[in-house]
């Protein structure tokens, strides 16, 4: 697996502030947003008359993430629907798990150096939680100008990310944004059909007093590491906690697109996600690194970031991986630049004293 690193020549987002180099962006926003409605309502429909045994089979346990039976209900669909609502008009790369080679260029037959975009997605990022009925997973998109293998999540210029709720939920969220014109969202009612204007605002809480903050550790595999992180910055941050007391409190959503969402509605404080810096220490223990974030996963960090919410690599820098299936990301998120001061010295040090970070 590559990871996303800090090499010479990097690209960061303050070079490409305010420059909005898609054409017909918001109708791209509004053919996007058409299209993940269109999958959202297809697997709300199989996650209704199918059974948590039969969206949980495994169909695909090759490289990268596994896909369930679950993934497959969108995979085509976004196909279908990117080449029939997009394509047509704006030649394009769709990079997304399912397809073969991991990316295919719409319509068939176009080669990649006609592509006017590149757009990666996740169909259903929050997958296992899904399927289980225990908590919303997202549809994700981020599109870039083509600019062939070189395209980075800092090409990005605009992303939707809509949620797909459980059976027994009848509202559900889309945000999007476009660079350097803010972060826009929507609450859906699917009884009634109806929809309203979401207020979209990061927490503007100056600690961790009270609030949630989390250190993503999902799966097995150096979570004792994670968590000796998470209780340092939490003790470096607010002390000792008083007897019965809790001075913050964490959430494991296990979807980085989820993640994102509880920073911009001002639900989290902090989250970071940095478990591909664990390789070393596993290797050291006869382990092998696990599954990671990926580009496509944090492909809509643009709406964080046009939101207010302050998001980075693990060294500080705009995240800059490239637009495939493999790299593996690191990120952390904070809620404005007051949280940032305080937690962001002491997630330094923290990784440093344990040769995560160099």
């Amino acid at each position: 697996m590559k990871q996303s690193g800090l090499g010479k020549g990097n690209r960061l987002d303050s070079d490409r502030k305010g420059i909005i180099s898609l054409p017909n962006s918001e109708w791209l926003i509004g053919q996007i947003r058409a299209i993940h409605a269109e999958i959202r309502a297809a697997v709300i429909g199989a996650c209704e008359e199918s059974s948590h045994g039969e969206l949980s089979q495994v169909v695909d346990d090759g490289a990268g993430d596994t896909i369930y039976g679950v993934d497959r209900v969108s995979e085509q669909l976004l196909v279908e629907l990117f080449e029939q609502k997009i394509a047509h008009k704006f030649p394009l790369v769709l990079i997304a798990e399912g397809l073969s080679g991991g990316k295919i260029t719409l319509p068939p037959g176009t080669s990649e150096t006609e592509a006017a975009l590149r757009v990666i997605a996740d169909p259903v990022d929050g997958t296992r939680c899904l399927m289980y009925q225990k908590r919303s997973a997202w549809i994700l998109t981020g599109v870039a100008p083509n600019h062939g293998e070189n395209t980075n999540l800092v090409d990005i210029d605009l992303a939707v990310q809509s949620e797909i709720p459980l059976v027994k939920q009848h509202l559900c969220d889309t945000l999007w944004a476009m660079r350097a014109k803010g972060a826009q969202g929507e609450r859906f009612n699917r009884i009634t059909g109806e929809s309203q204007c979401l207020v979209v605002k990061p927490s503007t809480a100056a600690d961790l007093a009270h609030g949630f903050c989390s250190i993503s550790r999902f799966f097995s595999g150096g979570k004792d590491v994670l968590a000796a992180i998470d209780d340092e910055i939490i003790f470096g941050a607010g002390g000792v906690s008083r007897a019965g007391k809790a001075y913050a409190f964490e959430d494991q959503y296990l979807s980085t697109g989820g993640q994102l969402y509880e920073l911009i509605m001002g639900h989290d404080r902090f989250i970071a996600d940095v478990r591909p810096l664990l390789r070393t220490i596993l290797l050291e223990r006869g382990l092998v690194s696990g599954l990671c974030c990926h580009p496509y996963d944090v492909c809509t960090e643009l709406i964080a970031r046009e939101a207010g919410v302050l998001i980075t690599n693990e060294a500080g820098n705009s995240l800059n991986a490239p637009l495939d299936l493999d790299s593996e990301v690191s990120w952390a998120g904070y809620a404005n630049s007051k949280i940032r001061a305080i937690l962001e010295p002491l997630l330094f040090s923290a990784l440093r004293s344990r040769s995560m970070l160099t």
